[in-house]
């Protein structure tokens, strides 16, 4: 079996490496891993990180001269994959690659074709930081709950893994954060069978280069409506 590891990154040279590093020494038994590395128009000293990493690894690398965008990134790795299963990992450290072994476990035992690693139902460490962010979050995730009749916790969580099946499926649309409510919300409608797993989260704030802003909750709002109310009526109509 194949585990295709997607890795969007954008201007995170300080931690593209540590990220593939802790990803490669993962221990998964008989699972062989694929990174799939899509630089997305960095303007930093990323592509010049990722090309050292190349030297000592086989990589898939993706490099965009312009910035489009997380999903756009996925969409694109998603094309370059040949894992059994696929798992999204931000190139930030705010998720550890460790707990990989938790949120497969549902997808290898064949209980799940989608495994969300939520940040809310876990006992596992968190860091304190941005009340509004978490009220954002779990309004965004209340509307989807809405729209789909499913009972999420966190929506917006990097940590989305799936089967082959689900990655040939689905079509991604959008081109930045408004991948996360499009996804969770077209797996719901296309009876998936969804799982959660807890897991923990060492977030950044904006000095520490933090992207996500009050713009991309906005956006996330129009692709609740337009994917989940207006998808709806046109279903029903």
């Amino acid at each position: 079996m194949k585990l295709s590891v997607i890795i969007p990154v954008y201007n995170e040279e300080k931690t593209i490496q540590e990220v593939v590093r802790r990803v490669l020494a993962v221990p998964l038994g008989k699972i062989k891993k694929e990174l799939v590395i899509i630089n997305d128009g960095s303007t930093d000293g990323t592509r010049d990180k990722i090309r050292s990493l190349r030297l000592k690894n086989k990589l898939i690398i993706i490099d965009k001269k312009v910035n489009e965008g997380k999903g756009a990134a996925i969409r694109d790795g998603l094309k370059k994959t040949a894992g059994d299963v696929v798992i999204i990992q931000d190139a930030d450290l705010e998720y550890n690659p460790d707990e990989y072994s938790l949120i497969l476990e549902p997808l290898l035992m064949g209980k799940a074709d989608v495994v969300f690693g939520s940040r809310f139902v876990s006992s596992r460490p968190h860091r304190v930081l941005y009340f509004w962010h978490m009220v954002g979050n779990k309004l965004l995730t209340f509307m989807v709950n809405a729209v789909t009749n499913m009972n999420f916790t966190d929506m917006e969580t990097c940590y989305k893994a799936f089967t082959r099946k689900v990655a040939k499926k689905i079509r991604i649309e959008e081109n930045r954060f408004g991948f996360e409510p499009e996804f969770t919300i077209k797996v719901a409608k296309m009876r998936f069978r969804v799982y959660e797993v807890g897991v923990s989260y060492s977030g950044r704030d904006y000095e520490e280069g933090k992207k996500i802003n009050w713009k991309d909750g906005v956006w996330a709002l129009w692709c609740v409506v337009k994917y989940g109310l207006i998808s709806n009526l046109r279903e029903n109509a």
